[in-house]
């Protein structure tokens, strides 16, 4: 790992924040308003989802639910709904919490540093890091997965970025960086620089704002960084989805309260190990496929009328459009629809 001197410190905040003025994503909405709430909510949305598809979710949400005691107070199913099509919905049931934790536990009150953020329901190290240097000023440096790249690349640290005991070595090396009169701009230019001349693959940093700064890149060894050990293949589970339908209604199951996709409304799933053990009229030759993070389910659609037990419930066209459905389900419906 290269150390900087403090000249070269001081010579990079300059040089970043000139280009983040000139070029960053200033116009971005989260941007415009550095409310705490406002901040947290686009975190969160942003967590595995990019910015152009956050956008319309991140202005409908809050024209909804504007405050922090609006989202707190909100019925879950409403939050879920205006959630729906992002995915990870444990990010929107945590966010749900975490409001509360706000309104109810603190009053309204919220706390100002990266660590007390902490305390709040689904916020970690670098949402809190984000809210405390955007909304609070706090000089700390806010590392997700672009701080990570663009860091290591700079001042080319070789440590495993899936061990997490290199947060720290990222976080004590990345520290004295940061811009202290601006931090949250610093931290946003960082991630307007990860996303743009230091990509993942193919950066452009022959045209980079801190080409000159950029020691892997100079080196010639900048795809090299981040070391990163590579992650385990998703498990692969088989499904049937039980398509029942009783006067233009379909039959939906509600999902457990834990567990994937938990508290939302599909097709009634069962797990199969192999499809020899499909009964009813298959529908689909080919399966619908879904990945999570770390499972990746096939589901085949098979029509087959059964009695509904306590946890389904058929519905109207009208009526299972205003209910909370997951991405999955959508799958489901449209591969239903192309038949």
């Amino acid at each position: 790992m290269k150390l900087w001197s403090e000249e070269t410190i001081k010579s990079f905040r300059t040089t970043l924040l000139r280009w983040y003025d000139q070029e960053g994503r200033a116009n971005l909405p989260w941007r415009l308003n550095h409310d705490p709430y406002r901040v947290l909510v686009s975190e969160i949305m942003l967590q595995q989802t990019q910015v152009d598809t956050v956008l319309p979710y991140y202005e409908r949400f809050l024209d909804v639910l504007p405050s922090v005691q609006d989202l707190a107070e909100a019925p879950e199913e409403q939050v879920l709904k205006l959630w729906e099509g992002l995915g990870y919905y444990s990010r929107a049931r945590n966010l749900q919490k975490a409001a509360k934790f706000v309104v109810d536990d603190l009053k309204g009150c919220w706390p100002e540093s990266s660590d007390d953020l902490q305390e709040l329901p689904g916020v970690g190290p670098y949402t809190a890091a984000a809210i405390a240097s955007i909304s609070f000023s706090e000089v700390v440096p806010a590392i997700d997965g672009n701080a990570y790249r663009v860091f290591s690349r700079l001042l080319k640290i070789d440590a495993d970025i899936a061990n997490t005991k290199s947060r720290k070595i990222f976080y004590d090396a990345i520290l004295p960086i940061v811009d202290p009169k601006r931090p949250g701009d610093f931290n946003q230019a960082i991630m307007d620089l990860g996303s743009s001349y230091m990509t993942a693959k193919n950066p452009d940093s022959e045209n980079s704002p801190v080409k000159e700064f950029n020691a892997a890149y100079l080196d010639g060894v900048e795809l090299d960084y981040p070391v990163k050990t590579k992650k385990k293949k998703p498990i692969k589970q088989q499904f049937v989805a039980t398509v029942t339908e009783k006067e233009g209604r379909l039959l939906f199951e509600k999902r457990p309260e834990k567990g994937l996709l938990s508290g939302f409304w599909t097709f009634p799933l069962t797990e199969i190990q192999n499809i020899e053990e499909i009964k009813g009229e298959q529908l689909t030759i080919k399966p619908v496929i879904h990945v999570f993070t770390h499972k990746r389910w096939e589901i085949w659609l098979v029509k087959q009328a059964i009695t509904p037990n306590k946890n389904q419930q058929f519905f109207k066209p009208d009526e299972w459009q205003q209910l909370s459905l997951p991405t999955l389900q959508h799958k489901l419906l449209k591969a239903l629809g192309e038949l």
